[in-house]
């Protein structure tokens, strides 16, 4: 039948080539025949495609086509899709318009070939056409990741493996550039060959395969990343943790990607992660422990891992043991001899022991102190037991080493403290007595002589008089009040025999003292021994007075004066005034050119002395008031006057005392303040710029408007109506003035602040008048 089909190809070609008439021609152009859709033929299509291609029978009369089919390359005939069925890889499928469709829904290489579509027309006529089908394979990347992650400083190949037929050709690009086999690339067949990676190399990569015969052309964008093998950078070889505290360590990498950290404790394999009490940050490397075990002792490895690799590093955790004091006894001692306290306490490392007294922070040392070579310390040290202990001991022991010592125990893990009592037993002392005043007492009134012994143990106390034991006498004067470490002895001396000497003797197991105490009687104090008037003025006097010899716990408590005018010869009408020991001794309220007797007397616990000094003294006549004093201590010292700062530069508050006014009332006050300077010695002040200021019923005076950095000589008087008294002075000086914006007023305190330079500037000389400082 192929035969069939070749030879009459062969006649239609023959006739083709011959000249035919035209009705011929027409006729032949009407004679039916099949047409296969797409007309190419030679269909070119790629493995794994589907494809379709129509057979139309081109005739007059449709209904004269039968027995139309597709044959495939083998010449068999391709069946219709059965129904019901999974699709075959190649059917035919009766299309509308009487056509039929050859399709095959995945193209293989097997397919390659002729294939024919075939019908009858009216019985008589075979009709064929054929079409060719080449298959081709595509390009397909087989393995091109689109993500590829070299190691720092490997060789490695960028992967791009293609599929295709014919055989495509590759090619490489970098960020757009063509790469050519070199030093640092080679070209592969199955890749891109990078020598020694490095980070420069990251980048966009281009894998480019063509295929010349089918024209095809495709490209693979491939991301490369450089990767880093994890390195640990720190990792102590030995850690060290202390028993019940919070604990971390950290143990770092670098790498790229950031590395996973693990931690491994050795001895049983086990991720700490998921341990109780340990938690880890895989990120940081930080482990921490909320509360260190002795168990925790262990070595552990520090893992570091990433895509590009993993490393590891050992460490060994030690485990301190905080001290503790287990053992520490209080001493007693006696005084003159040795005295040793202990003290014992354990931990890892095995702590050193020292001591301290109460309330110092100094520590004893090792062996003999230097400081007092009485005392020495002794250190023992068990490491394997992890014990210690530690002993002061104290040869020749005083009352002053009784006391709290405080023993210190130190290692690496921390510090344990604890507190022990030396106490120091000596015979009973009195050496605290020895300053006391006698005791005093007066018309019968009862004393009390207080006796206390010091000494451990304590002592006890009995009272002799006159050689013989108190309690024996049954004296309902004498009354003993206590027995040991103190004891009273209340003594109503009804009569002049009950001022005496008393023994008080206090005893412990470690001796006896003795101590006298003496009961005196107490009179008032003798005559003032002078009194001399030291200031007068017309209405006050001010006396020095000179008290009468007195006995150690007897003092003067005052002093009193009477006073009355000479004329008056009766005392019982006379004015008194007291006055503590420590007061200024004034009488005030007199009148002016007027006679006064004065007598003086001195007063203790008993009373008043008797009345003596007189003396007759006058007062003088009305004057002007007293000098007025300032109320201004100097800052600046100066041979003639002395200098007051101000804390302000622009003004001053002036203070002073009121004086004496000398018979009439102060009615007012004057304050006169100059800018000026002192040169050679000699006060010299700008008269333009003086004020005069009257001030009444005060003792201040705020000083405003003034200039910074100058100095002021101020002036005050007190007036009465007698006149004004003698002029107080001083020299203020004002601190610097801020900066501030010129203008007239300003030009004025400009002057005024190079006062201080006037020694200098000779040419103002003429403006200034002289005065005396």
């Amino acid at each position: 039948m192929e035969l069939t089909i070749k030879l009459k190809d062969k006649c239609v070609a023959a006739k083709r080539q011959h000249h035919v008439p035209h009705d011929q021609l027409s006729s032949a152009q009407n004679a039916p025949m099949l047409e296969i859709f797409p007309k190419q033929t030679e269909q070119r299509k790629p493995v794994g495609k589907p494809l379709i291609l129509t057979c139309r029978p081109n005739v007059p009369d449709q209904a004269l086509v039968t027995d139309l089919q597709w044959k495939d390359n083998m010449n068999n005939t391709i069946l219709p899709k059965p129904t019901g069925r999974n699709q075959p890889p190649m059917y035919t499928e009766t299309l509308p318009g009487d056509s039929l469709a050859l399709m095959i829904t995945s193209l293989s290489s097997e397919m390659t070939g002729k294939y024919y579509c075939t019908a009858s027309y009216a019985n008589t006529d075979l009709l064929l056409k054929s079409v060719s089908i080449k298959t081709y394979v595509a390009i397909t990347w087989t393995n091109a990741p689109e993500n590829q992650y070299p190691i720092l400083g490997d060789d490695y190949v960028v992967k791009c493996e293609v599929k295709a037929d014919p055989n495509p050709t590759i090619d490489w690009l970098r960020n757009g550039d063509p790469i050519r086999t070199d030093a640092k690339h080679v070209v592969q067949t199955h890749g891109l060959l990078i020598k020694q990676v490095a980070e420069t190399d990251d980048g966009i990569y281009t894998c480019r395969a063509a295929v010349i015969d089918t024209g095809e052309l495709l490209e693979r964008t491939i991301r490369v990343e450089v990767y880093s093998r994890p390195v640990i950078t720190q990792l102590p070889s030995t850690l060290e943790a202390i028993e019940g505290k919070p604990f971390a360590a950290n143990c770092t990498a670098v790498g790229k990607p950031v590395p996973q950290i693990s931690w491994i404790k050795d001895s049983v394999q086990l991720n700490v992660a998921s341990a109780d009490r340990f938690a880890v940050d895989a990120l940081t490397g930080l482990m921490t422990i909320n509360s260190v075990a002795q168990e925790d002792y262990d070595t552990y490895t520090c893992i570091a891992k990433n895509a590009a690799g993993v490393v590891d590093q050992k460490t060994k955790l030690n485990v301190l043991v905080r001290p503790s004091v287990y053992e520490l006894y209080n001493v007693t001692g006696v005084s003159g001899k040795e005295i040793a306290i202990t003290c014992r306490a354990k931990g890892r490392p095995a702590p050193a022991i020292t001591f301290r007294r109460w309330g110092t922070e100094e520590q004893y040392t090792p062996g003999q102190q230097m400081s007092d070579e009485r005392i020495t310390l002794e250190q023992h040290m068990y490491e394997e037991r992890g014990e210690s202990s530690g002993t002061l001991r104290i040869t020749k022991a005083t009352r002053m080493d009784d006391g709290l010592y405080q023993c210190i125990a130190i290692n690496k893990g921390d510090t344990a403290y604890k507190t022990g009592h030396i106490a120091v037993e000596f015979p009973p002392d009195f050496s605290h007595m020895k300053e006391l005043p006698p005791v005093f007492s007066w018309e019968q009134r009862v004393a009390n002589l207080s006796c206390l012994a010091m000494g451990i143990p304590n002592a006890t106390i009995e009272w002799r008089w006159n050689g013989r034991n108190i309690k024996d006498l049954y004296d309902t004067n004498l009354k003993i009040e206590g027995t040991g470490p103190r004891s009273d002895l209340i003594v109503h001396p009804v009569t002049r025999q009950y001022y005496s000497a008393y023994k008080c003797i206090a005893t412990n197991i470690h001796g006896t003292a003795e101590q006298d105490m003496q009961l005196k009687e107490a009179r008032v104090p003798d005559f003032v021994s002078a009194a001399t008037p030291r200031q007068l003025t017309a209405t006050t006097i001010t006396f020095d007075i000179r008290g009468p010899p007195t006995e150690l716990g007897l003092p003067i408590l005052a002093f009193s004066v009477q006073y009355k005018e000479e004329l008056n010869p009766d005392w019982s009408t006379a004015l008194n005034r007291s006055w503590s020991p420590d007061s200024p001794y004034i009488v005030e309220g007199l009148r002016p050119q007027t006679m006064y007797s004065f007598r003086f007397a001195a007063r203790n616990q008993v009373g008043l002395g008797n009345w003596g000094v007189n003396q007759q003294q006058s007062t003088p006549r009305r004057s002007a008031p007293e000098e007025p004093k300032p109320l201004h201590s100097p800052v600046q010292n100066d041979k003639e006057e002395p200098v007051v700062v101000s804390p302000y530069s622009d003004h001053f508050e002036l203070r002073w005392g009121v004086p004496a006014d000398n018979g009439e009332p102060i009615d007012r006050y004057q304050i006169r303040y100059c800018p000026g300077v002192k040169m050679a010695g000699t006060w010299h002040e700008l008269e333009n710029q003086c004020n005069t200021i009257e001030v009444v019923e005060t003792t201040s005076y705020q000083m405003t408007d003034l200039s910074g950095n100058t100095y002021y000589r101020i002036e005050l008087k007190a007036h009465n109506a007698i006149g004004y008294s003698s002029p107080a002075s001083i020299i203020m000086k004002t601190t610097r003035d801020k900066p501030y914006p010129y203008s007239s007023s300003s030009a004025t305190r400009a002057l005024l602040a190079t006062i201080p330079l006037l020694a200098t500037a000779l040419q103002l000389l003429p403006l200034l008048t002289t005065r005396t400082a």
